[in-house]
């Protein structure tokens, strides 16, 4: 736990006039109203959302409402018409608000302040958090990670500024977890982190992740090769074999994960099947 501080940041500005304080209050959904001038209509991505907050519905994750109040004894609302709609949805009669005392144009000021001001959190952000959380999923990426030695970083940092065993690509690793198991998951990142690859920086990329993953799926009997798999690795250059499909002129249709696989495959080949055939 840590508090909070503002040490290192700095604020140069003449004194303001911050409005009437907010009052906290709990409201009936029923004298809650819209303003379509500047909100928008629930469509698409947002009767998806909608369905996703009801769905996983807890007040410990419900943010009090922006209101603001209107003629005729009702609050408009300026941040927070999903999670209400999520709400009446599931019966709810009344949600926590946070009144601001604001006219029209100060509430579509407010919104597009209060939606353009969010901190988007990264993947690698979203799933610490949810391992925090005891997401099942999230453990299971996070618990094969460990087995081979990867860390998922927590915010994105330049594959030249990392460190051996980082990664960014956590979207590819629960993917490639849900798509081939643990157990390719984990035996293509020790190629990478137990082998003469392990000391590159910057190398546990979704590209090779991936491609790793569809050849030892393929190939099961390279997966159960043990040693001999690790040992067919260390002959491997990947920083390089990365770069050469990156640069190789390529087929239209052929991407550079495609590329990367295939020449995986035909390295593992060469190696593998003639140390099998001796």
């Amino acid at each position: 736990m840590r508090t909070i501080s503002t040490e290192g940041l700095t604020i140069d500005l003449p004194p303001t006039e911050h409005g009437p304080a907010p009052m906290l209050q709990w409201i009936r959904i029923a004298d809650l109203v819209v303003d379509d001038g500047y909100q928008r209509a629930i469509r698409g991505e947002g009767v998806r959302n909608v369905r996703k907050i009801a769905t996983n519905f807890r007040w410990s994750r419900f943010a009090p409402v922006v209101v603001a109040p209107v003629p005729g004894g009702k609050f408009a609302i300026i941040d927070g018409q999903h999670r209400t709609t999520a709400a009446a949805l599931l019966g709810i009669e009344s949600v926590p608000c946070q009144v601001v005392i604001a006219d029209a144009r100060e509430q579509a000021d407010a919104f597009a302040a209060i939606n353009g001001a969010v901190t988007k959190m990264t993947p690698m952000a979203l799933h610490h958090a949810s391992v925090a959380a005891g997401d099942p999923e999230a453990l299971a990426v996070d618990e094969a990670c460990r087995c081979a030695g990867v860390h998922i970083l927590r915010y994105p940092v330049d594959a030249a500024m990392q460190k051996p065993g980082q990664t960014m690509a956590v979207a590819t690793l629960a993917c490639a977890l849900k798509t081939h198991g643990r157990d390719v998951l984990v035996t293509a990142l020790q190629c990478i982190t137990q082998t003469s690859n392990g000391e590159e920086p910057g190398l546990i990329t979704s590209g090779l992740v991936k491609a790793i993953c569809d050849v030892l799926s393929v190939r099961r009997d390279w997966l159960d090769a043990g040693e001999r798999l690790l040992q067919a690795f260390d002959d491997i250059d990947l920083s390089d074999l990365v770069d050469q499909a990156r640069l190789a002129p390529k087929p239209k249709g052929v991407s550079r994960t495609m590329e990367i696989t295939r020449r995986l495959r035909l390295e593992l080949s060469r190696s593998l099947d003639l140390r099998a055939a001796a």
